[in-house]
């Protein structure tokens, strides 16, 4: 059965990725920062419920939206602004919402390790990170 996916797409590198998620992080800074610290009188956040419930808001809402930035956009502003998006590693078509949930999830598993399953993307001949096979995604140049 033929198909009109490329079967070696031009994957996005470990640096391209690198800098996007720096990206990433200065806008999640930016925002999320000030906001806690006004809205809630946040001065450090802490995963103990016991200190403050509604402490897990950032973190959940930072999941959401990275979560809902790919399945829309098909990537994160950083990612969009150096012209990478996701897709399905097999049909090269928006993955699925259970993948990118997986993706995400996956992030954990990349870092655990000394952030081994992210420098792997520098040595993977697809250029996949520990979450993208997870998810069996890739990360490929748009050619928008």
């Amino acid at each position: 059965m033929a198909s009109s996916w490329s079967s070696s797409p031009d994957y996005a590198g470990f640096w391209q990725r690198a800098a996007a998620f720096v990206i990433d992080a200065m806008i999640v800074t930016v925002i999320v920062a000030p906001l806690m610290v006004l809205g809630f009188g946040v001065h450090r956040v802490s995963l103990d419920p016991a200190e403050h419930s509604w402490d897990l808001l950032a973190p959940v809402a930072i999941a959401a939206a990275v979560i809902g930035f790919w399945r829309y956009c098909g990537a994160t502003p950083g990612m969009i602004a150096l012209g990478v998006r996701i897709v399905d590693a097999a049909s090269g078509q928006p993955p699925s919402l259970l993948r990118l949930v997986l993706r995400f999830a996956g992030y954990f598993v990349s870092a655990f390790p000394l952030y081994l399953g992210f420098l792997w993307i520098a040595v993977d001949r697809r250029k996949q990170g520990w979450h993208d096979k997870i998810a069996r995604t890739i990360v490929i140049n748009s050619e928008d």
